[in-house]
């Protein structure tokens, strides 16, 4: 592990944010870093926790349960990838594990709730949003989205969503998804017209989260721009 390396990406990742808050007309510190740790290992995650990165990302269960089992719960979690039903039970009772931000449908919210009706807790979520239209992503067509953020509001006790996240595709130049991001952030501005308080858009990786931290973004995930390649 070189730390120089990892503190110099930090550096960057840093004066990025402040660069596009300033063109925003933004704060930094409105913006949360969650690092994704996906097939890094712990070492790793323990040097971004010793400097200031608060929350970390991963989007298997079965890592995240092996990498919190050997950190001893000590950091805290996002579940940031395409959760199957069954293993929810997993997610629900971990509390190091502080969000669901990828809510796709409504059986999977079903589940959700039933599971943390089971653990007694509200359990943070994210409605993801399929904001590009791409058949091979998750999530709730952006014409679908209000009508069951007002259903989920009535029916789920248990879940607290807290606003809405999206994954864009790749794309060689990132200002061509801004569009993407202007749409989810105009969903947020619809729901909360309708009376839904969401404050949180989960939107901008690696490649494009300084466009996205434009747009709106108050969550930005980011792996390769703070781990370097993934260790597979």
């Amino acid at each position: 592990m070189n730390k120089k390396k990892l503190k110099n990406r930090l550096e960057v990742v840093k004066n990025n944010i402040k660069e596009s808050c300033e063109k925003s007309g933004r704060n930094p510190s409105d913006i949360t870093i969650v690092a994704v740790s996906k097939k890094h290992f712990t070492k790793k995650i323990k040097f971004f926790q010793e400097n200031d990165i608060e929350i970390f990302g991963e989007n298997r269960v079965q890592e995240l349960r092996r990498k919190n089992n050997k950190l001893n719960s000590e950091v805290m979690w996002h579940f940031i990838g395409h959760l199957q039903r069954n293993k929810v039970k997993y997610i629900t009772r971990m509390d190091s594990c502080l969000m669901i931000e990828s809510l796709d449908s409504n059986r999977l919210a079903k589940e959700i709730n039933k599971r943390a009706d089971k653990n007694d807790r509200v359990m943070p979520v994210l409605v993801e949003v399929n904001t590009s239209g791409d058949e091979k992503k998750y999530g709730f067509k952006p014409e679908n989205t209000l009508e069951f953020l007002k259903k989920a509001d009535r029916k789920y006790d248990n879940l607290d969503i807290r606003g809405l996240m999206t994954i864009v595709p790749y794309l060689d130049n990132p200002e061509n998804t801004r569009p993407y991001f202007k749409k989810l952030a105009e969903l947020k501005k619809m729901a909360n017209k309708d009376g839904l308080n969401l404050d949180e858009l989960s939107m901008g990786m690696t490649n494009d989260y300084q466009v996205a931290i434009e747009e709106g973004a108050t969550i930005i995930r980011l792996g390769t721009a703070l781990f370097g390649e993934r260790q597979y």
